[in-house]
């Protein structure tokens, strides 16, 4: 089996890179069957994103503090638990955000995409799934479309529902809403399209951002799952991605 070791830059990971190299070899990423990343969450997603449009699978072994994405660090077994290892298979959203200016950002989410306001000024943005207008001005701080992989961030955050993994659903989920009052929130098909308008964009400036990548003064912004972009993350059997999100709902 060929491994392509990335690390982050903390001394951590680097000294278990330094092992694990030494252990199991290197090959480039190009060469490799799988990529083992050493590291957290944060590195984890970056790794994610760097190589998505590759049908390489990803090993995460944890290396930072939270490492919900991650399996634990083990320098034991490592090939014996990559070929155990059961393959999630994750999708990304595809965020196009049209600027005041006109100009359009595309840009991928294997989290989320999330709207903020900018100011002190409350955002007003209506809200469509497939073309039809289901809310037509939540008044707050913002709004989000979440993957199952990122219902446990930024989503769970804002009161979001967690999803198990192969729902082939998204959540929807606003951030501090003022109007409507009772509204917590829609779990929505992965297929569906959502549009947000930004209502008085000029007067109440919202940001769109699709995990790190942000993009300011948005006008409106369509959200939807990138069907074409196969994501092939490995965990182990007895502490798997899927067994981790079910369990963060009794945490």
């Amino acid at each position: 089996m060929k491994i392509a070791f990335l690390a982050s830059e903390t001394k951590k990971s680097q000294d278990s890179l330094e092992v694990m190299v030494k252990r199991y070899g290197q090959h480039e990423v190009s060469e490799a069957d799988v990529i083992v990343v050493l590291g957290g969450d944060g590195f984890m997603l970056q790794c994610l994103h760097q190589f998505m449009h590759q049908s390489t699978p990803v090993f995460g072994l944890r290396r930072g503090t939270v490492g919900f994405l991650m399996n634990d660090y083990n320098e034991e077994d490592l090939l014996a638990r990559i070929e155990a290892a059961k393959t999630t298979v994750l999708h990304p959203l595809t965020m196009i955000a049209t600027g005041e200016d006109g100009q359009v950002t595309e840009s991928l989410a294997i989290n989320e995409v999330s709207l903020l306001r900018q100011t002190k000024q409350s955002s007003h943005i209506e809200i469509k799934i497939n073309g039809d207008s289901k809310i037509e001005n939540l008044v707050g701080d913002g709004v989000l479309v979440a993957t199952p992989a990122g219902s446990t961030a930024y989503n769970l955050s804002a009161h979001g529902p967690v999803i198990p993994l192969g729902s082939e659903i998204l959540a929807l989920t606003p951030i501090s809403p003022f109007r409507p009052r009772r509204w917590r929130g829609a779990i929505i098909p992965s297929h569906a399209e959502v549009t947000f308008v930004i209502n008085d964009c000029n007067k109440r400036p919202v940001s769109a951002t699709a995990d790190n990548t942000e993009v300011r003064h948005v006008k409106k912004v369509v959200v939807k799952e990138a069907k074409d972009i196969t994501i092939r993350a490995l965990y182990d059997a007895k502490h798997n991605l899927e067994d981790r999100i079910i369990n963060e709902q009794f945490s």
